[in-house]
């Protein structure tokens, strides 16, 4: 029986009305797997490959992986083994103290563990999520100094500046902005990381990891 084979144009884009629910990558030889929400794909063809090797990349949109990369690329450009200048740590620019809720004491080990600092940062968004859970009901959809306010950019702000501070800037109607030592601010994340789809994330006070 002959093959029938089929040309494809250079720079085709075809598109494809499902995802791969499990992305992997790696660093430094360990594999890690990330739960995508299902969304469209883009398959890119480009002419001249023999035979005709198809990528597909995940369109994550507003879901919690285009979320946590938002933030990743805010505090560290992506990158797992940074420290930053005041000590913070890893691809979400973790506190030690924050580590050490998790039951991570091993920095180095940390850095080197990018599977490990994915599951942290759920972790604490579950976390925080769990303690601004009254917040996000009583302040979705509102306003303030002319910024609406999501659940996305309210946890989003909880990572930057944590739980606590989220709370005052809510209840005193952002009287209360907390800066760090950077000049990044609790409004400013309430705006730049807003409409993010969050329901991934659920509320749980003790996470483990």
């Amino acid at each position: 029986m002959k093959k029938k084979f089929i040309l494809i144009p250079a720079s085709v884009i075809l598109f494809f009305a499902f995802a791969r629910l499990n992305s992997q990558d790696t660093y430094h030889g360990k594999k890690v797997e990330y739960n995508l929400p299902t969304a469209n794909t883009i398959a890119t063809v480009t002419k001249g490959i023999a035979p005709f090797d198809v990528y597909f990349t995940p369109s994550v949109g507003n879901s919690y992986v285009a979320f946590k990369e938002a933030v990743a690329f805010k505090e560290s450009r992506g990158k797992y083994h940074i420290v930053n200048s005041l000590g913070y740590l890893g691809k979400y620019q973790f506190g030690r103290t924050t580590l050490k809720f998790f039951n991570i004491h091993d920095t180095k080990e940390f850095l080197k563990n990018p599977e490990l600092q994915e599951k942290a940062f759920k972790a604490l968004c579950e976390r925080n999520k769990w303690r601004l859970e009254k917040e996000i009901e009583r302040n979705i959809g509102k306003k303030i100094n002319g910024i609406e306010i999501t659940e996305s950019g309210i946890l989003a702000a909880a990572h930057l500046a944590g739980a606590g501070s989220v709370k005052k800037y809510l209840r005193t109607n952002g009287k209360y902005i907390f800066t760090d030592a950077y000049g990044s601010n609790v409004q400013y994340y309430m705006k730049k990381f807003a409409g993010y789809d969050m329901s991934f994330v659920r509320p749980v006070e003790q996470p483990t990891i």
